[in-house]
C-alpha cells in the first residue's frame, strides 16, 4: 500500500537524548525547557515573534479567537478541514462561509467583503495546500471594516510571501504540528500574534488564565499546554527540517513535471515558495474524479479528497445564507496524491501511471 501520508520520524538515538534530559529533571508540563527551546528555535527558523506553542492545531485556533475578543460572525473559507469552522463554532461564533478563487482556492477577497454585516468581527481566510492568500487584500477590508484577521496557516510551515513569512500577517496566524504536517511534534500547534499584548494575555489563557508570576487568576482560561515530551519530538524534527521539505519539493515537482497536461494543478500566488505540503490534482468533472479515486484505491494507492464535502454543505456547522457554487464544485473535483519524506521515486511513478491509467479508461 502507498498511504496518502506518512509521518516524519525523525532520529530515534536523537530523541531519546531530548528525552533522557526530560528524565533527568522531571520536568514534564508547565512550559520546561524543551518548549522554551523549541519556541526560540521556531521563532527564529521561521523569522516570526510572538509565537505560543499549544497542545494541538485546533486549540491554537480557539485560542487567538479568544485573545483577540473575536464574537459574533467570522467570515471563511467552505474549502478547508472542517477544523477552521469547527473551532469557531466551538467558540460560538458562526462560521460564514464565502466562496473561493477558482485559481488559488482560497478565500476570495471580494466575496468574503461583499458579506460583512453588523455582526461580523472577523475574517479567518485559509492558506490551502501553503498557497498564500491575497493577504494585501483581506488588510484593506479588515482595515476598513474594523476586522480581525486570524490565518489559519496550518498548511503553511516554512511558507514565504515577498521576502518575509507568510505568518507575519494578520493579527495572529495558528500553525498545526500534528503528525501529518511537514514539521510535527505528534501533536501540538502554535500562534503567532502580531500584538505583544494579546501575545501575553493568550500564555495566560493557556495555563487556566494563572499569571506565573504570582499565581493569580487573571482571565478565563483553558489548559493548552504543550508538553516537554511533544517538544523534544519537535526539537528532533526540527534539526531536520530543511532536508524533509528539500525531500517534500523534490517530489512535488516530480509530480509536476509527470502530470503536465494530465491534471489541472490550482494557481500558486506569484512570490510564493513551495514547502511540499500537499499534492492536489484538480479533474474536469466529479465523476472522473471518483473514478480515479476507485481506481487507485483498488490498487492500493490511498488518495484524499482534501477537502469534501464543502463546509457549507455540512449541516452541523449551521445555515449558510450565501450559496458557495465555486467552493462547492472543488470539493468533489480535487484529489491529494501521496506525499511524504519517505516516498520513493518508484512509488511517484507507480502513483501517475495508476492515474494515467485511470483516465484513459474513461
Amino acid at each position: 500500500m502507498i498511504p496518502v501520508n506518512k509521518p516524519y520520524l525523525p532520529d530515534l538515538g536523537k530523541y531519546q537524548r531530548y528525552i533522557e534530559g526530560i528524565y533527568d529533571r522531571a520536568w514534564l508540563t508547565n512550559n520546561g525547557p524543551m518548549v522554551q527551546e523549541l519556541k526560540a528555535r521556531l521563532e527564529d527558523y521561521l523569522g516570526v515573534k510572538h509565537l505560543l506553542p499549544v497542545a494541538n492545531g485546533t486549540l491554537a485556533l480557539q485560542l487567538a479567537y479568544k485573545a483577540l475578543n473575536v464574537s459574533g460572525s467570522a467570515i471563511t473559507t467552505p474549502f478547508t478541514f472542517v477544523a477552521t469552522a469547527s473551532s469557531l463554532k466551538w467558540e460560538g461564533i458562526t462560521p460564514q462561509f464565502a466562496d473561493i478563487d477558482p485559481h488559488s482556492l482560497n478565500l476570495c477577497p471580494d466575496r468574503a467583503a461583499g458579506q460583512i454585516d453588523s455582526h461580523t468581527s472577523a475574517i479567518v481566510p485559509v492558506h490551502v495546500y501553503g498557497n498564500a492568500c491575497d493577504v494585501k487584500g483581506f488588510e484593506a477590508i479588515a482595515s476598513e471594516n474594523q476586522l480581525k484577521i486570524i490565518y489559519d496557516a496550518a498548511h503553511a510551515f516554512g511558507v514565504n510571501y515577498q521576502g518575509q513569512s507568510i505568518l507575519n500577517y494578520g493579527d495572529a496566524s495558528t500553525l498545526s504540528f500534528h503528525a501529518t504536517k511537514v514539521f510535527h511534534t505528534v501533536e501540538g500547534g502554535a500562534v503567532i500574534f502580531k500584538d505583544a499584548d494579546a501575545y501575553e494575555r493568550a500564555f495566560k489563557m493557556i495555563n487556566f488564565g494563572i499569571d506565573t508570576s504570582n499565581g493569580k487568576i487573571v482571565d478565563c482560561g483553558t489548559n493548552a499546554k504543550m508538553s516537554e515530551v511533544h517538544a523534544a519530538m519537535g526539537l528532533t524534527v526540527l534539526d531536520k527540517i530543511d532536508e524533509v521539505i528539500d525531500r517534500r519539493c523534490q517530489l512535488h515537482r516530480q509530480y509536476q513535471a509527470n502530470l503536465k497536461n494530465v491534471v489541472e494543478l490550482p494557481g500558486w500566488r506569484s512570490g510564493t515558495n513551495q514547502n511540499g505540503a500537499y499534492m492536489p490534482i484538480i479533474f474536469k468533472s466529479a465523476p472522473e474524479c471518483t473514478a480515479v479515486f476507485t481506481a487507485l484505491r483498488d490498487q492500493g494507492i490511498i488518495v484524499r479528497r482534501y477537502f469534501s464535502p464543502s463546509l457549507a454543505q455540512v449541516e452541523a456547522l449551521g445555515d449558510n445564507r450565501h450559496s458557495t457554487p465555486i467552493a462547492d464544485d472543488f470539493a468533489n473535483r480535487v484529489l491529494c496524491l501521496p506525499l511524504y519524506y519517505d516516498l520513493t521515486s518508484g512509488e511517484l511513478e507507480q502513483v501517475c501511471n495508476a492515474l494515467k491509467k485511470a483516465l484513459q479508461t474513461l
